[in-house]
């Protein structure tokens, strides 16, 4: 995993990439956790924000696929 340091208002994501992303890294999503959920964003899209969902969503999420 590749890891990058963003600021988000106060406080610090560090965001990480899949090691599958392609090197332009335009091909994947990015996530950075927290002690209160995991934020989601489309490395193609940064600008447009990330998704913020709780930590059960996510290990939901990561269950089903």
């Amino acid at each position: 995993m590749n890891a990058e340091d963003a600021t988000h208002g106060e406080a610090k994501l560090l965001w990480r990439t899949s090691s599958y992303s392609t090197g332009s890294g335009g091909e994947c999503v990015e996530v950075a956790l927290t002690a209160f959920g995991v934020h989601v964003r489309d490395t193609k899209c940064v600008a447009q924000g990330e998704l913020k969902v709780g930590s059960a969503a996510w290990a939901a999420l990561l269950a089903a696929v």
